[in-house]
Formats: structure tokens, sequence, C-alpha cells
């Protein structure tokens, strides 16, 4: 278990990481922590290359049903995946530095791998139904539409902090002001 002071009323968390099943597991035991110990807030200082997506739905599941109020900040880049972790925060933002990338989903391919049609259709299938539930998750959270966000996926471009605050994405633009005194807790992950 975490260092956290029994009814904390608030923790920062500082995740800087790929999403995977170990750092996805990190994360969620540290954030059960701060719920078992009834913290009434939780910063999430947030800056990740993205990963798979299995692992950040699972993570966006997890966040959005803790009993906690959860305030998400990227303090650096929110890549891919990441976009549906960071919009589990109620509220939301970024440094002025900090950028958000979307693009669709694939997948990764083994050395001399064959593919029929029907492998083929399956692997479409599946990338699509993925694009589908993360777009959904974006269109919830933001000021843009299913149509908007296919063209983000279509488009694999990188977002500013502007760009983010007028789709909605984060209510404001700010650095980082941790309230003296609060625990902090450094997610450190082997590479």
């Amino acid at each position: 278990m975490a260092n956290i002071p029994s009814n904390a009323p608030l923790v920062y968390v500082s995740f800087s990481a790929e999403i995977n099943p170990s750092t996805t597991e990190g994360l969620i035991g540290v954030m059960t922590d701060c719920a078992n110990l009834k913290v009434q807030k939780v910063y999430l200082l947030i800056s990740t290359p993205g990963g798979t997506v299995m692992n950040g739905l699972n993570l966006y599941n997890v966040l959005k049903g803790l009993p906690f109020e959860l305030t998400t900040h990227n303090v650096g880049n929110v890549d891919s995946i990441g976009n549906a972790v960071f919009l589990a925060g109620k509220i939301r933002y970024a440094t002025a530095t900090a950028t958000f990338m979307f693009h669709g989903v694939g997948f990764n391919m083994e050395q001399q791998q064959r593919f029929g049609q029907k492998d083929l259709e399956e692997r479409l299938n599946n990338v699509l139904a993925d694009q589908k539930r993360i777009g959904s998750i974006i269109a919830q959270h933001t000021n843009l539409n299913a149509r908007q966000v296919a063209s983000l996926f279509r488009q694999a471009q990188t977002k500013d902090a502007q760009y983010a605050l007028s789709k909605g994405i984060i209510q404001n633009i700010c650095d980082v002001q941790i309230v003296a005194g609060s625990p902090i807790i450094s997610l450190i992950f082997k590479r």
C-alpha cells in the first residue's frame, strides 16, 4: 500500500509512462489505495506516449468509478490511448507546453506472419471497434462530435494546449501548483 495518510483531503500522483499491463496495475493499485484510505481528491499528473488500448480502457473505466474527485493534469504529452485515460478526470488541465496526440488504432505484426481474408477482416473489425470505443469517450467528454473525432484519428496530428482548451478537452491551461504538505506519490517503473 502506498504511503498515504488515512483521510488525506488531497493526494498527488505522478504517472509518466507507457500504458501497458505493468503500469496499468501500478496506477490502479495506487488509486485504489487512495480510495480505501478515503482520500477525497486525487490530482493525477500525467504524461504518456500511449500504449495498449485494452489497458487504457481498463484505466479509464476504473478511474471513472473510484469514489473521489479526480483531476488530471497533462504535464507533457498525452498521446494515443492516453487521451482516454486523461479524460477520466472530472477536472482537466494542461500546462502551456503540453500536447495531445490523436491517431487511429493499429496493430503490430510479427515477422513472417501470413494473413488470409478472414484474418484481415477480424483485425479490421477489432481496429474499428476500438476506434469507436475511444471515439465515444472523446466525444462524451469534449466539444468534439463523432465526425470530428474520426477526422482527428485520420489526421494523426499532435495538438497543443490551446487547441485542447478550445475543444473542451481541458478546462484551463495552467502550471502545476502542488499544495504544500500534500502527499505526492511518484510511480516509477523499470524500463
